[in-house]
């Protein structure tokens, strides 16, 4: 039976066909092809934090106009398909959490591309880790400790994750899984990073890891970034019962601490009743000492910090005091500011009428957040930043004095003799025994080392060389927020400086309506070191985090431009060289220098 290119077998008969041999797999080839870079451009993109940014910001190109502005996939259909899915916010939360998991699994999560923190013009230093940027998300977007790697992928530095209560077997999912499973899925997720690294998947190897072996904070596993866990009581706990109280508190420690960067006390949440009734001063002292000495007792090499987390509706000058005075009294290295509020304040924009089925939910029990909070935030968070520098030791201890006040000069003097003695001592008792042997040794060294110069663009390697007598946990010589503040002054310096660059001082981090880039800056600037989202991140999708980033490095730059046309409003300046032409990175150490000046 003949057979071949061109013969129909029903037909009986070869035909002629049209077209040339080998050009439907040319097609299918092509097809093939572009369905592939399709594929890849969607996965790629639709993965990026940055989907929603501007061309010029996502790959650094000249202002090319708002044409060139990318749709934002992720708050424009990603966010609102949730919405339309599932009328309940709960049941929406739970599905974003899940997705997330999910994609993490596969590899398939969105993430911050590109490296523009590493340029290390949004560092920051909080407990003695420099951290890439200022910003974090709250607790509450992670209750169950089931998403920390992929939220950490988003790109803020800080993630709170809970709150967890002591289990008691009769705890709804919704309010929390208990201490002890929590603590079992951090621990899983710890030995899970050390056998990808080479250390084993036992006891030991997970031991290793929060040792710091792998050189990465132990709750964060990320370098430049922290795991914050928040704790709390449970909700059927008595609260005149402060023991009882306390041992919740305690208990909870115990399970998490070794599994945490920062142990967060939740005493302000409005969903448990009576729970803000601990803000008093003794009750709040109480509590946090017994967190504090709990922490110090952690499994590992380090130590925890401790924060306590207040409500914003505590606002009057006692309450305010009192949780200051208990946070000093106690040990605990700081406070954030703050959480939802029971208010309701008025819809924005100003005069916005609420849809029915809205303004019932304002009418619901619970905390409220968003955008009005932002304003009472960024004022409590100047008065907690003045009373806790007030309050703190670290002032005292720096401007005391025995006998009558000495002049601004003489303790200027004495303060530096003073260092000058104790730097001779601590040579002194490093130096090594005289012998032949380091006699020569001596002899063919050069007598000074001229480091090179310092400037905040390029880091000085003198600022890496520390000495035998230097804390490991001491702040960098020159950081881009620090280092004017280390140069030697003429002048007596003030007890506010002197707070400001006191190791003991207090850490605050903001929380409650901030919603870009600008709202940062001013809590930063208002004494924050952290500025944390919630609201923002739950309906600006996966891509707030970023672009908040690019905002602060625009209105920072915007600002350095200001600053310099005020200085010289009738500069004439050369062509190439104008502010449009300075870089991102420059134009924010140029901010930090004109700040700290």
């Amino acid at each position: 039976m003949p057979c071949g290119p061109g013969f129909n077998p029903l037909v009986g008969h070869q035909y002629v066909s049209s077209k040339p041999h080998g050009c439907g797999s040319v097609l299918d080839k092509r097809q093939r092809t572009t369905i592939g870079l399709l594929v890849s451009f969607g996965y790629l993109y639709a993965t990026d934090t940055r989907a929603g940014m501007s061309l010029q910001d996502k790959w650094h190109l000249p202002h090319l106009g708002q044409a060139n502005t990318v749709s934002g996939i992720h708050q424009w259909i990603v966010v609102p398909s949730l919405r339309w899915i599932y009328d309940d916010a709960e049941e929406a939360h739970e599905a974003g959490t899940k997705s997330l998991k999910v994609l993490y699994q596969f590899g398939l999560h969105p993430r911050e591309r590109g490296k523009s923190d590493d340029a290390g013009d949004l560092e920051v230093e909080v407990f003695g880790h420099m951290l890439r940027n200022p910003i974090g998300t709250s607790a509450g977007i992670d209750k169950h400790a089931e998403i920390p790697d992929p939220l950490l992928a988003l790109g803020p530095s800080v993630i709170e994750i809970g709150g967890h209560a002591l289990s008691t077997g009769w705890q709804s999912k919704a309010q929390s899984q208990g201490a002890d499973h929590i603590a079992m899925c951090l621990r899983e997720r710890v030995r899970k990073f050390a056998y990808a690294h080479g250390f084993g998947m036992d006891e030991v190897a997970e031991q290793r890891v929060l040792d710091g072996e792998a050189r990465v904070p132990p709750g964060s596993l990320t370098d430049g970034k922290l795991m914050a866990v928040q704790v709390a009581k449970n909700k059927f706990t008595p609260d005149e019962d402060l023991e009882a109280v306390k041992k919740d508190y305690v208990y909870c420690v115990d399970a998490l601490a070794r599994y945490a960067d920062i142990i967060v006390v939740n005493v302000s949440s409005p969903n448990t009743p009576g729970l803000r009734g601990l803000q008093h001063v003794d009750k709040l002292t109480s509590i946090l000492t017994g967190v504090v000495q709990a922490s110090k007792k952690a499994r590992r090499k380090t130590t925890p910090a401790v924060m306590v987390k207040v409500s914003p509706d505590e606002d009057s000058e006692a309450q305010v005091t009192g949780i200051c005075e208990a946070v000093q009294n106690s040990g605990c290295a700081g406070v954030i500011v703050g959480n939802t509020t029971k208010r309701r304040p008025d819809p924005l924009p100003a005069g916005y009428s609420l849809p029915e089925k809205e303004a019932m939910l304002m009418l619901e029990q619970g905390g409220y957040s968003g955008p009005q909070l932002f304003d009472r935030t960024v004022a409590l968070v100047r008065r907690y930043r003045k009373i806790l520098d007030k309050q703190s030791p670290s002032d005292s201890r720096s401007i005391a004095t025995c006998g009558p006040s000495p002049t601004p000069q003489s303790s200027q003097t004495s303060h530096i003799a003073d260092q000058i003695q104790a730097t001779v001592e601590r040579d002194r008792a490093n130096l090594k025994p005289s012998s032949s042997e380091a006699d020569a040794e001596s002899k063919s060294q050069p007598l000074i080392r001229v480091p090179d110069r310092n400037s905040p663009s390029s880091p000085s390697p003198s600022a890496s060389i520390t000495s035998p007598g230097t804390p490991p946990n001491s702040p960098p010589a020159f950081s881009s927020s620090s280092h004017l503040e280390q140069l030697p002054s003429t002048s007596f310096p003030s007890t506010d400086s002197l707070s400001r660059i006191s190791p003991d001082r207090k850490v605050i981090f903001a929380t409650g309506g901030i919603q870009n880039g600008r709202q940062a800056l001013e809590v930063l600037e208002a004494g924050a070191s952290v500025a944390m989202v919630y609201t923002a991140l739950v309906y600006g999708g996966v891509g707030t985090i970023s672009r908040i980033k690019t905002e602060m490095r625009e209105e920072m730059k915007k600002r350095m431009d200001a600053r310099v046309l005020k200085a010289s409003p009738g500069a004439i300046v050369p062509i190439g060289t104008t502010t449009d032409s300075v870089t991102p990175e420059a134009a924010v150490q140029n901010y930090y220098l004109s700040t700290n000046a």
